[in-house]
């Protein structure tokens, strides 16, 4: 059992990796490059769907830090795969509750559910777009009290979050 969870932790941190290197293709102008990426979220979306039928999510108590980040991750860019989106913010709720993650990445992965699913975030987390140079955020449900929300999870305000963007 330790040697899977071992494998499962370099697994997890391996297709983080890859998620970083070809991350840059997201929205290029090259069709071949998007589709690349698009595959490569996929086959790890698909994976992170394996690994939380079997282990539910995986905590930093089970497979380290950087590897519960890493699946954090996978869920975050697994944009069209909304099941597994959800199940991941369902068992990463339950986590954090447990205080066993970081309300942070949760509130990440809640609002860019929420706009995957066509629906206001709440955080503000997810940027649709440049208007004269600044980030936009998608639209929010109470946009009036994003950084009070933002800072309940730890999040910097944010004009502080989209200057690092400009």
């Amino acid at each position: 059992m330790a040697h899977d969870i071992a494998a499962l932790a370099v697994e997890l941190t391996d297709m983080a990796a890859a998620d970083h290197r070809t991350a840059v293709h997201a929205n290029s102008d090259d069709p071949a490059e998007q589709l690349a990426w698009r595959r490569l979220t996929a086959r790890h979306g698909d994976r992170l769907g394996e690994i939380m039928a079997e282990y539910c999510w995986p905590m930093a108590e089970l497979v380290g830090e950087e590897a519960a980040r890493a699946a954090w991750l996978v869920a975050q860019h697994a944009d069209r795969q909304l099941d597994i989106q959800r199940r991941a913010l369902q068992l990463m709720q339950q986590a954090v509750s447990a205080g066993a993650a970081g309300p942070r990445e949760l509130a990440f992965l809640h609002d860019r559910t929420r706009v995957n699913e066509g629906r206001e975030q709440i955080y503000g987390t997810q940027i649709a777009g440049v208007k004269d140079g600044a980030p936009v955020p998608w639209p929010c449900e109470e946009p009036e009290r994003v950084d009070e929300l933002r800072a309940t999870v730890g999040i910097e305000p944010f004009d502080e979050y989209v200057a690092r963007f400009s």
